[in-house]
């Protein structure tokens, strides 16, 4: 148990790392697009192209690899009020619906997603199947995710709020 617990925080840091590039990335773009339109007077239109796959995958990733509990934004007034018992229907509830819509998606996300091999990107033409799997590997992420917290409201524990317990 103590290599698993090793190992996801080994693969926790690598995914921080990939998140922290993205970002250097986007930012690289951005003080590239201002160079090249404010100081050459020449926008380039691939700057902006990939700044907003970068954002999209930054967010997405960061959701489906980084994202805690804790950390999500929700206004939680009438949760943090509840008792713990009902904390935990409330994340079984949740827990239950989050699975089953995404769940439910989730063929339609996967063959929109491969359909999406038709298409190419305007400046750099890279197939857009490839930029945005990233979505199908975030769907897959939150049913897993929910899943293992419904199954732990089950065994009866609440998901962790963080300090102060509330979220928000």
């Amino acid at each position: 148990m103590d290599q698993l617990i090793v190992a996801g925080r080994w693969l926790r840091r690598r995914a921080e790392n990939i998140s922290a590039l993205l970002l250097v990335a986007m930012f690289v773009c951005f003080i590239v697009q201002i160079v090249s339109r404010y100081v050459f007077n020449r926008p380039l239109g691939w700057t902006d192209e990939v700044s907003v796959l970068l954002w999209i995958w930054c967010v997405l990733w960061g959701a489906a690899f980084l994202l805690r509990e804790r950390d999500e934004v929700r206004f939680d007034i009438i949760y943090s009020a509840s008792s713990e018992r009902t904390r935990r229907i409330f994340t079984i509830v949740t827990g239950i619906a989050a699975i089953a819509l995404f769940g439910i998606a989730l063929p339609a996300v996967f063959a929109y997603v491969t359909f999406l091999k038709v298409e190419k990107s305007a400046y750099l033409g890279i197939r857009l199947d490839y930029l945005y799997s990233i979505y199908v590997v975030f769907s897959l992420a939150v049913i897993v995710r929910y899943a293992a917290l419904t199954w732990q409201a089950i065994r009866g524990k609440a998901p962790d709020l963080g300090q102060g317990g509330s979220a928000l």
